[in-house]
């Protein structure tokens, strides 16, 4: 059986021993110096000033909607437009934060939202805020979607979980945008076992968001940060720290995660380098093959592969490769959760608008596979065999 995963861990004995020892000896597992360091860390590799590390990427799609509401960006009632190929916990912190979603095409050959479909979303809708979800490790056009937000005062934001070290040119995924999002789940690039990530050039926005992370308090905020709240609303030394200034949550990571996150960041070239290695293969098998939509990636200079996908052009060649890799104990599932306007949640909460006839293409004819750095190179050939052409 080829699953989706193999590890809880890239290394995963090395950093099973390492993580029993440090559980052994710490005194402290709560919310410390190991998240801290693994924040610095982080926010270096991606290239980006600010990271803050919370308990799961969903929450740090929550912790970045909340902050962008408190500190008057974004308001009750403005709409923001959202990838409509995404995940659940894209669209509910929109709806949690009294925001309303508006779905967003994507193109059958990137996956993602393209500047054609963005722009025939804001024909219709003014947009405050675009949440991008960086598919799978693909984008589009983002240097043309990066110029149509700058010019219309759209604040961009990144979904990116699924594209950690993936470039578009000399730019990461990730830092397109005000700020982006990060997932640590088990099977993402980068495994904490559960953890997620906020990363922003923005100093104001991050300290707001340290905030929305532990109850709204000042405790992980700077010093003179913290004097400039307490003055302005006559806070003294005995309240100080139960003070609670702005809405907020409690999804702060233990020590755990942060310990995990040092040991998995060093590892974030290899396995950046081993799933775009594993990516060429797969793409070139499946450009190879007639049954599937290829993928245009002709913009991107690396491709951080999450899982690969595979596109029937009818419903008939996708039900065959769905039941050939079934049958051949490949594990598959839907992409994300396909389209998000078709999920129960969605029709409840979300008043019907735009059609997305591409994500809904999706939704009913795709499916992806494994691509993780500990595939071997046998297991590689023979998912390249799948799509019955000469494996490159």
């Amino acid at each position: 059986m080829i699953t989706l995963q193999k590890s809880t861990f890239l290394h995963s004995v090395d950093t099973k021993k390492a993580l029993a020892s440090f559980i052994l000896a710490s005194e402290r597992l709560s919310m410390g110096p190991e998240c801290a360091r693994f924040e610095s860390t982080f926010a270096q590799k991606q290239g980006r000033q600010f990271a803050v590390l919370v308990n799961s990427g969903s929450s740090a799609n929550l912790i970045l909607f909340q902050a962008l509401r408190n500190l008057g960006r974004l308001a009750v009632g403005d709409a923001v437009g959202v990838s409509a190929l995404t995940w659940a916990t894209n669209i509910m912190p929109l709806l949690e934060c009294g925001l309303r979603p508006v779905a967003v095409d994507c193109e059958l050959d990137t996956l993602n939202v393209s500047p054609g479909t963005l722009k025939r979303a804001i024909e219709q809708t003014t947009l405050k805020a675009l949440f991008l979800t960086n598919v799978l490790g693909f984008c589009d056009e983002l240097e043309e979607i990066i110029q149509w937000c700058h010019e219309r005062g759209i604040l961009l934001l990144e979904d990116n979980c699924e594209s950690l070290g993936s470039r578009m040119g000399n730019r990461l995924l990730g830092n397109a945008g005000v700020a982006s999002t990060f997932s640590f789940f088990v099977g993402h690039h980068l495994s904490t076992i559960e953890g997620g990530m906020v990363c922003t050039d923005d100093e104001v926005l991050r300290d707001m968001l340290v905030m929305v992370r532990a109850h709204g308090w000042d405790r992980e905020l700077s010093s003179d940060r913290q004097q400039e709240l307490r003055v302005s609303h006559g806070i003294d030394d005995f309240f100080a720290k139960y003070t609670f200034y702005d809405l907020a949550y409690n999804v702060r990571p233990t020590e755990i995660t942060g310990f995990l996150g040092n040991i998995q960041v060093q590892y974030w070239d290899e396995l950046v380098t081993k799933r775009a290695q594993n990516f060429e293969r797969f793409n070139a098998s499946i450009q190879a093959n007639n049954d599937c939509i290829p993928l245009r990636i002709e913009h991107m200079s690396l491709v951080s592969n999450f899982a690969m996908p595979v596109i029937g052009k009818t419903q008939e060649l996708f039900v065959k490769y769905r039941d050939q890799f079934v049958s051949n104990q490949i594990e598959i599932r839907p992409i994300i959760a396909g389209d998000i306007t078709r999920q129960p949640f969605y029709k409840k909460y979300v008043t019907p608008g735009r059609v997305c006839p591409n994500a809904g293409f999706l939704h009913q004819n795709g499916f992806y596979f494994a691509n993780n750095p500990e595939l071997t190179d046998e297991e590689v050939t023979f998912l390249c065999g799948q799509f019955f052409a000469q494996d490159i």
